[in-house]
């Protein structure tokens, strides 16, 4: 079994998911519009329970390569969004996913610190050399959560995914450990800085 650590930033912290966490996780992923720009539909009730309990089964896969995680507020446990990270299969590269917060989240405004977190982790103890991340190009609002993470324009790919029922283009940005690690905060490169291995039980 690996589980991530807890992984404290300036004004949100990440955490693995829990099975109390179901009811936030269906609220956003059943939600019309925070599911309006991610790359698969909104869910009915039944889909998001079968996809939180896949989240809750990453830690038990090995290698394991998705790490989808709450995202809590200072000094709350409440889970109030989430993030993913994908580990590609191939060299040391991984893609930031899923970046999701509700309405009502006092963390909201920050949400590039929870990719920063994530980055730090991949670029530190995963030991990841790349790690990209995208959003629909109709998408504007996101370029700027993109760039306060620290990652850079890269390219648009034609017809990327489909959603409500048509094609969407996507803006990929990317960000390389060396470039990246200049730009981390002490909250980041203390996660940087933890052992170069997974945390096992």
């Amino acid at each position: 079994m690996t589980h991530l650590p807890e992984l404290h930033g300036e004004h949100l912290w990440l955490r693995e998911p829990r099975a109390t966490d179901l009811t936030a996780f269906e609220r956003i992923y059943t939600h019309r519009i925070l599911t309006r720009y991610l790359g698969i539909d909104r869910m009915d009730a039944r889909q998001a329970q079968d996809a939180f309990a896949q989240c809750l089964a990453q830690p038990y896969t090995h290698p394991r390569r998705r790490h989808t995680l709450a995202i809590c507020a200072p000094g709350d446990d409440t889970m109030v969004g989430t993030m993913g990270l994908l580990v590609e299969d191939y060299g040391r590269n991984a893609m930031l996913t899923g970046l999701v917060l509700l309405p009502d989240a006092p963390v909201r405004g920050h949400g590039h610190e929870a990719g920063r977190l994530l980055m730090a982790y991949g670029f530190g103890p995963l030991g990841l050399h790349r790690i990209w991340a995208g959003h629909r190009a109709d998408h504007t609002r996101m370029r700027d959560v993109m760039l306060a993470a620290g990652l850079r324009p890269e390219a648009t790919l034609r017809e990327l995914f489909h959603t409500q029922g048509r094609w969407h283009d996507v803006t990929t940005y990317s960000a390389v450990a060396p470039e990246w690690r200049h730009s981390a905060t002490h909250a980041e490169q203390a996660v940087l800085a933890a052992a170069h291995s997974l945390q096992s039980s």
